[in-house]
C-alpha cells in the first residue's frame, strides 16, 4: 500500500546470528517515496547469481538447516562453525537484504524529467536488495529494456553481461590480446563465449566435464579444455599457443587451477624461445580470481618465471574505473543485444517464500551448470 512516507515491501534478509546460526527470513520494510531523480520499481524478477550466494547463505551448513515460523513467513536457520562465525563478526545480528540485480516496472517517479520518462517502463535495475517486492532507485541505476522484453528477459542485464564486457575491457586496457576463462559453461561463460565469437576475440574455455565441453562446442566455442582430462595441461598449452592468451579470469579461486594456467602460459611463451633465461620468459602473464567456487587455498607452484601476476577482480571497481560515459555505453550495448549475445536462461522461477524452502535452497546452492534460479518477488503475494 502507498503511504505518505513510502511503500511497504516484503524483503528477503540474511542474518548471521551471534548464537551461531545463519538465518533467512522475510521482513516488511518501507521503501521511501521517490526523490526528484528516483523511481519506484515493482521488482518482478531477480536472478540468484553466484555473487549473491555468498551473502545469502554464507558458509553455513545448509544440510543441517531447520525451518520455523509459518508457511507464509518461514524462518530458516543453519549452523555455522566457530571459524565461520568469527569471519562474520562485522555482520553479526544485522539483517542483510540480498539480490544484486533485477527487473520490473516503474510504478512511481520523481519530479525530474529523467525520472518521469521512466514511468510505466520495464527496466533492469542494479543496486542491491532486489529480493524485494519494491525498490526505490536513482534513475542512473536503471536500464530501459527494449520493446517486447519482459522483466525475466532483463533480470540479468547487469552482473553477467557487464562482467563479460569488463573482462574484455580489462584485456584491452592491459594490453593482452586473448582470454582464458574457467567455469566456462556457466551462464556467464556462455555469454562470454558468444561475445568473443562476435567480436573476434580469442577465448580459451576451461570446463570440468564432457557435457560442459559438448555444450560450448555446440555453441561454436573454438578452444575448450577439460580440467578432468589427463591431457589437460598439454591441451591448455596448445590453446594458449594458438590464441596468444596471457590473461585469465578464474571463477574457481581455490586449488591448483590458477597456477596451472600461469604454468601453461609460460610454456606457451617459451615455445619458440631462442635463448634460455633462468628468470623465465619476459612475457607478462596475469590471472584474476573473480569467484570462489572452491573455498580451499589457492595453490601456486612457482614454475612460470618472474613476469606474472595473480590478483582479484570485481565488477564494481571496474565500473568506477572506466567512468560514467563508458559505463553508459556498456549498458546500451547490453540493451541492444539483450535477447541474443546477453540472453540468460533459467531452470526455475521461485517466489520469496519458495526461496526459503529447504529443497529449493539445496538446489540453488549447488551452483550447477544450467540450474540458474529466478526469484519473482511478487509471485503469489
Amino acid at each position: 500500500m502507498n503511504t505518505p512516507t513510502g511503500r511497504s515491501s516484503l524483503q528477503l534478509h540474511s542474518t548471521a546470528k551471534k548464537n551461531g546460526d545463519m538465518e533467512l527470513s522475510l521482513a516488511t520494510v518501507t521503501e521511501p517515496s521517490p526523490g526528484p531523480d528516483e523511481v519506484m520499481v515493482r521488482i518482478d524478477a531477480a536472478p540468484i547469481n553466484p555473487s549473491d550466494l555468498g551473502l545469502l547463505l554464507g558458509a553455513a551448513d545448509w544440510s543441517s538447516a531447520k525451518v520455523a515460523g509459518t508457511r507464509s513467513n518461514p524462518i530458516v536457520t543453519a549452523p555455522m562453525t566457530a571459524k565461520v562465525l568469527q569471519a562474520m563478526t562485522a555482520r553479526l545480528d544485522i539483517p542483510m537484504p540480498v539480490g544484486n540485480e533485477g527487473a520490473g516496472v516503474v510504478i512511481e517517479a520523481g519530479k525530474s524529467d529523467a525520472a518521469q520518462a521512466l514511468l510505466g517502463k520495464t527496466v533492469a535495475v542494479l543496486g542491491g536488495a532486489m529480493y524485494s517486492q519494491y525498490r526505490c532507485l536513482n534513475v542512473n541505476q536503471c536500464l530501459v529494456l527494449p520493446p517486447g522484453a519482459t522483466a525475466a528477459d532483463g533480470a540479468s542485464s547487469f552482473v553477467n553481461p557487464l562482467t563479460a564486457l569488463g573482462m574484455i575491457g580489462t584485456m584491452q586496457r592491459e594490453g593482452h590480446k586473448a582470454l582464458v576463462h574457467t567455469a566456462a559453461a556457466s551462464n556467464l561463460g556462455q555469454m562470454l563465449n558468444r561475445l568473443c565469437l562476435q567480436d573476434r576475440i580469442g577465448l580459451v574455455n576451461i570446463v570440468r566435464k564432457q557435457e560442459q565441453e559438448d555444450l560450448l562446442k555446440a555453441a561454436g566455442a573454438i578452444h575448450v579444455c577439460r580440467a578432468d582430462s589427463p591431457t589437460f595441461m598439454q591441451d591448455l598449452t596448445e590453446a594458449l599457443v594458438t590464441t596468444g592468451a596471457t590473461l585469465g579470469f578464474d571463477a574457481i579461486g581455490g586449488g591448483p587451477l590458477a597456477g596451472q594456467i600461469l604454468t601453461c602460459m609460460e610454456a606457451a611463451a617459451n615455445r619458440n624461445a631462442k635463448t634460455y633465461s633462468r628468470y623465465g620468459s619476459t612475457t607478462y602473464k596475469q590471472v584474476y580470481l573473480y569467484g570462489s567456487l572452491d573455498m580451499s587455498p589457492t595453490v601456486l607452484n612457482r614454475n612460470y618465471g618472474m613476469a606474472w601476476g595473480l590478483g582479484g577482480w570485481l565488477l564494481t571497481p571496474y565500473i568506477e574505473k572506466i567512468g560514467p560515459a563508458a559505463f553508459q555505453a556498456l549498458k546500451q550495448r547490453v540493451a541492444a543485444e539483450l535477447k541474443t549475445t546477453f540472453a540468460s536462461h533459467y531452470s526455475q522461477e521461485i517466489s520469496l517464500v519458495e526461496a526459503l524452502q529447504l529443497d529449493i535452497i539445496a538446489a540453488y546452492s549447488k551452483r550447477s551448470t544450467g540450474q540458474k534460479y529466478l526469484v519473482t518477488p511478487n509471485k503469489g503475494l
